[in-house]
C-alpha cells in the first residue's frame, strides 16, 4: 500500500443548460408553430426527444458533434514502443468483474462501453460504441444507435444483442451490490434492431444519471461467452472478448508475475475523434513485485520504465542513482488538480467495539499526522479532511442556509445532532511535534472512560465484561510498517491492545471482501465522484453494507441513506453541490475512518523515451492513455547501456 492516494481522470464541471438540439428548427419556427396548432392535443403533448453525440448531467457538452480530437491529446502522436510499470502482489485471473481470484492489473483495458468520458470534463459522456443516443427530457429511457463499424478484437461486429446480453449478465452475475442497485433503477433492455438498443428506467426514481450509467457498462461478446462456456462470476485466465484498443498478449504473460497488453493494429475505433492521439504504445507491460523496495530496485535496474512514486522517503532520498544523475531517468513533479481519493484507515463497524462513536473518535485522536508528515513524509503531504477533499464540493465552515435546510429535517427526526446546523464539519484532530500528543491522549482517555473502557491494573482497557479493547491493523505493505507502528505505539499508550498483522495479497483480499469482512482496521479508500449517483449506495448505503466490496466499513446510517437520496434527486448543478456538501458533513460525523493524506501533484520518474502533450489535463496524468514513445531517445538509452534490451 503506497502513501499517496490513487490518481483519477476527472475534469471540471460544466455548468449550463442542456444542449439545444432545436437550433436547426429556428429558420422555420413560424411554420412549425402553425402546424403544431393544427395537431391533435395528444400530439402536441408528445415529449421532446433529444438526439445527440453525447450527454451531460447538467451542462452543455464541451466538444461539438464535429470535433476532430480531444484538446489535451496530440492527434498526430506516433504509435510504437512499450511502456512498463509495476504493481503490488500477484494475480491469478483475467476477469476484473468477479470477487473470485485476483484480477490482473488493467484487465479491463480490453473492454469498451457505449459511452466514454474525457479527462477534461465532469458529468459528460460521448458516444464511443454508438454514433448517437436518443432520450426524452425526463430521461425515462435511452436509445443507443450503435456504430455499424464497431467490432470486437476478433473482427466480429458489436451488436445490440451483445449489449443486451452484457447488461443481463452483469445484472445476474455482477458484483452483488451493483446488482442490488441496478435492479432498483432499470426496467429492462431490448434490442430494437441490429444496431439499436433501448434501456427503460423504472418510474418514481431519479433518472438524471441513468443514461450514463447504462452507457458505461462494458460490452462483451455474447457469442464468445456462450461458445467458450465463460462465467462472469468465476475467476479465469481466459479473458472475455472485448472491442478495445488493447488485447492480452498471452505469449508474454507469466501468471502472478507479468502481464502484457498489446495494441490491436486492427482496432476499429482508432480514427474516431474521441480516440485520436490515444492508445499510442504498441505494448503496455505490468511487472508484479511482492515488496515495495524490491520494486524500486527493479526500476533502478531498468526492469520497468515508468514509476509514479508513492513513497515520500524514496522521493526525497532515493532518486540519487546514476541514471538520474546522467539524465537517463527523468524525475519530475507534474501538476494534478484531482480530488483526493479519500485514503484512510477504515474501521469495521460490524465489530461491536466500534459501535460507540466515542471509541472511534478516541482512535482518531491517537494518529499524529503532523509528526508523521514531518518525520516520515518529508513534509510532502496534506491531511485528508473531507470525502471530497481538494475539490469545490468539500464542506467548509458552518453550513450555508441551503445546506442547513436539507439537514434540519434529519435533526428534527433525531437522526442528527443539532450541532450540525451551526458548527463546522468534523475534521481530524491536530497534533503536536512529538509522536505522542499528550493533550490528545488525555482527550482520548476521557472518551474511552465514558464509553465504558476503563484502564485495569495491567494498563489495558477493558469493558464491563472484562474484554480487552484489542485493535488489529491489517497490513499487506512493508513500506506502511513505519507509518502504522507509531500509531500502534500511541494506541498502546492509551491502554488499547493494538497490534499490526502483516498479511499477503491473497489474505488481504479474502479478509476484507464480502462475505468475511474479517478485520478491525485496514487501509482503504472512501470513494466519491464529482457528480455522485447511485454508486453512493454501493459505497455508503445501508442496503449494501453487508454485501459491498466498497462499503468495507459496513456503514449503516439512516441519515446517510436519506442524504444519498437527496443527492440523487438533485436536478441542477447548484442543488447537487449543496446536497453533496451536506452529505459530506453527515459522513464526516460518522467517524468510521482515520483519514490519511494526499498531495496535489504527480511525483513521477521514467526513462527518458516517453513524451506527453505540453499541457496536461488538470485531472489526469494519462501516461498509458495519451503519452507516446520516442524511438530515437530509446535507442540513445540502449547505446548508453541505460536500458535493458
Amino acid at each position: 500500500m503506497g502513501e499517496v492516494t490513487a490518481r483519477t481522470a476527472q475534469g471540471r464541471v460544466a455548468v449550463s443548460r442542456l444542449p439545444d438540439v432545436r437550433s436547426w428548427l429556428l429558420g422555420g419556427l413560424g411554420l412549425l408553430a402553425a402546424a403544431a396548432a393544427a395537431l391533435p392535443a395528444h400530439a402536441q403533448d408528445a415529449p421532446k426527444i433529444i438526439k445527440a453525440h453525447g450527454i451531460s448531467t447538467f451542462g452543455d457538452l464541451k466538444y461539438p458533434a464535429d470535433f476532430t480530437h480531444l484538446e489535451y491529446v496530440n492527434p498526430d502522436a506516433p504509435k510504437g514502443g512499450e511502456i512498463s510499470e509495476w504493481t503490488f502482489g500477484g494475480f491469478d485471473s483475467m476477469n476484473p468483474y468477479s470477487v473470485k481470484g485476483r484480477a490482473a492489473a488493467l484487465s479491463s483495458i480490453m473492454y469498451e462501453s457505449i459511452l466514454a468520458g474525457t479527462a477534461d470534463e465532469i458529468g459528460a459522456a460521448y458516444c464511443l460504441l454508438c454514433e448517437t443516443l436518443e432520450y426524452p427530457e425526463d430521461r425515462s429511457w435511452v436509445i443507443f444507435n450503435l456504430r455499424p463499424e464497431a467490432k470486437f478484437s476478433d473482427g466480429t461486429p458489436v451488436t445490440a444483442e451483445d449489449v443486451v446480453f452484457s447488461y443481463e449478465t452483469f445484472v445476474a452475475k455482477g458484483l452483488t451490490d451493483f446488482r442490488t442497485i441496478f435492479a432498483q433503477q432499470v426496467e429492462g433492455a431490448e434490442a430494437l434492431d441490429t444496431h439499436r438498443v433501448k434501456f427503460t428506467f423504472k418510474k418514481g426514481i431519479p433518472t438524471r444519471d441513468l443514461p450514463q450509467d447504462v452507457g458505461g457498462l462494458p460490452v462483451l461478446s455474447k457469442a464468445q461467452y456462450e461458445r467458450e462456456g465463460l462465467d462472469l462470476e468465476e475467476g479465469s485466465l481466459k479473458p472475455f472478448l472485448g472491442s478495445g484498443a488493447y488485447v492480452l498478449d498471452e505469449s508474454r504473460m507469466k501468471v502472478g508475475q507479468t502481464v502484457v497488453y498489446r495494441r490491436n493494429p486492427d482496432y476499429w475505433g482508432k480514427d474516431l475523434p474521441l480516440m485520436r492521439g490515444t492508445g499510442n504504445f504498441d505494448a503496455i507491460r505490468i511487472e508484479y513485485y511482492a515488496d515495495y523496495n524490491a520494486a524500486f530496485e527493479g526500476f533502478k535496474g531498468g526492469s520497468y520504465t515508468f514509476r509514479n512514486e508513492a513513497s515520500s522517503i524514496l522521493w526525497a532520498t532515493g532518486y540519487d542513482f546514476p541514471a538520474v544523475q546522467t539524465g537517463h531517468v527523468v524525475k519530475v513533479e507534474l501538476p494534478s488538480g484531482a480530488k483526493a481519493t479519500g485514503q484512510g484507515w477504515m474501521l469495521n463497524l460490524r465489530r461491536e467495539k466500534f459501535q460507540d462513536p466515542k471509541v472511534r473518535e478516541a482512535l482518531n485522536l491517537m494518529f499524529n499526522f503532523e509528526w508523521s508528515n514531518q518525520t516520515l513524509f518529508y513534509g510532502l503531504y496534506t491531511r485528508v479532511d473531507s470525502f471530497w477533499e481538494n475539490s469545490y464540493l468539500e464542506a467548509e465552515g458552518a453550513p450555508s442556509e441551503a445546506e442547513a435546510a436539507l439537514l434540519k429535517p434529519l435533526v428534527d427526526e433525531g437522526l442528527l445532532p443539532a450541532s450540525i446546523l451551526t458548527e463546522p464539519p468534523v475534521s481530524p484532530p491536530v497534533s503536536g511535534e512529538r509522536q505522542l500528543d499528550r493533550r490528545n491522549l488525555r482527550a482520548a482517555s476521557k472518551l474511552l472512560d465514558e464509553a465504558g473502557w476503563t484502564v485495569g491494573s495491567d494498563g489495558m482497557r477493558r469493558n464491563a465484561k472484562g474484554e480487552v479493547l484489542r485493535v488489529e491493523f491489517l497490513n499487506d505493505s512493508q513500506t506502511f510498517d513505519r507509518v502504522i507502528s507509531p500509531f500502534v505505539e500511541n494506541l498502546r499508550a492509551l491502554g488499547v491492545d493494538a497490534l499490526m498483522t502483516r498479511v499477503d495479497n491473497a489474505q488481504m483480499e479474502s479478509r476484507t471482501r464480502p462475505p468475511s469482512y474479517d478485520f478491525d482496521i485496514t487501509t482503504g479508500n472512501a470513494r466519491t465522484n464529482y457528480i455522485s449517483g447511485a454508486e453512493l449506495k454501493q459505497y455508503y448505503g445501508s442496503e449494501t453494507a453487508d454485501i459491498s466490496a466498497f462499503n468495507i466499513m459496513g456503514l449503516k446510517d439512516k441519515a446517510v441513506d436519506r442524504m444519498i437520496e437527496v443527492v440523487l434527486a438533485a436536478k441542477t448543478s447548484e442543488e447537487l453541490e449543496v446536497a453533496t456538501k451536506a452529505l459530506d458533513r453527515v459522513l464526516r460525523l460518522q467517524r468510521f475512518w482515520v483519514p490519511q493524506w494526499y498531495k496535489a501533484s504527480n511525483t513521477v520518474a521514467y526513462y527518458d523515451m516517453f513524451e506527453h502533450p505540453e499541457t496536461l489535463p488538470p485531472y489526469a496524468l494519462g501516461e498509458l492513455d495519451f503519452w507516446w514513445f520516442n524511438p530515437d531517445k530509446a535507442q540513445a538509452l540502449r547505446d548508453a547501456g541505460a536500458l535493458r534490451q
